[in-house]
């Protein structure tokens, strides 16, 4: 039998290399309160602007994402991009559905949460021969995305088309963290950002929101 001098050596030798190789091993935690983190989004985020191949002018963004809380409706929000696409937002989303008159920011953003594509769109004149064409093109592009599982027949995928006169191009739309904006409806371009962007919000839920 060893003598008791030549275990208690091993045993003490055995705790000080497990003490050097824990730090290397422990596992790290998501302590940060669900702030947004590198790669979270699957490495989609971008800086400055894209300008894909389109029938006409067409930019793509991905502004800093902002802090979301719900803030009672009516307040004024400041948002730092235009369309908006993150940030606070009021307790009641948007429904997911088209709007004949413009929806405060504060719906719409919450709908964008909900993972949400919204399609903007600003004409001279509601009556004026370039309206039509405008919202047809968008109706279509809306029409073809395909159904959502979490969504009821009625709804049949989280896509809003709203008249907005504060946004600066014929065309925008937003989902969140991102931005589109264009002088036409290019269907392409529209179609992918959608689908790229579609159902990607911070909560996954496709639920009847409000209509106004």
């Amino acid at each position: 039998m060893a003598p008791r001098s030549f275990f208690l050596s091993t045993l003490v030798a055995t705790l000080t290399l497990t003490a050097a190789f824990l730090p290397a091993c422990s596992s790290s935690s998501d302590d940060d309160g669900g702030a947004p983190t590198p790669g979270a989004d699957g490495g989609r985020r971008f800086t400055g602007q894209r300008r894909p191949t389109a029938s006409c002018a067409v930019v793509l963004e991905a502004p800093e994402l902002l802090p979301a809380t719900h803030v009672p409706e009516g307040t004024v929000i400041t948002y730092n991009s235009n369309p908006p696409s993150s940030g606070n937002h009021y307790p009641s989303w948007a429904n997911f559905q088209e709007f004949d008159k413009p929806v405060d920011h504060g719906y719409l953003v919450h709908s964008m949460e909900h993972g949400a594509v919204v399609l903007f769109y600003k004409c001279d004149s509601p009556t004026g021969p370039g309206c039509a064409p405008l919202v047809e093109g968008l109706r279509k592009v809306r029409g073809a995305v395909k159904r959502d599982p979490l969504c009821t027949e009625q709804i049949n995928a989280r896509v809003i088309i709203v008249p907005d006169p504060r946004i600066t191009t014929p065309v925008a739309a937003a989902a969140w963290g991102f931005t589109y904006a264009a002088d036409c409806v290019d269907e392409p371009t529209l179609s992918t950002f959608i689908a790229e962007n579609i159902a990607l919000g911070p909560e996954d839920i496709c639920a009847a929101g409000r209509a106004f």
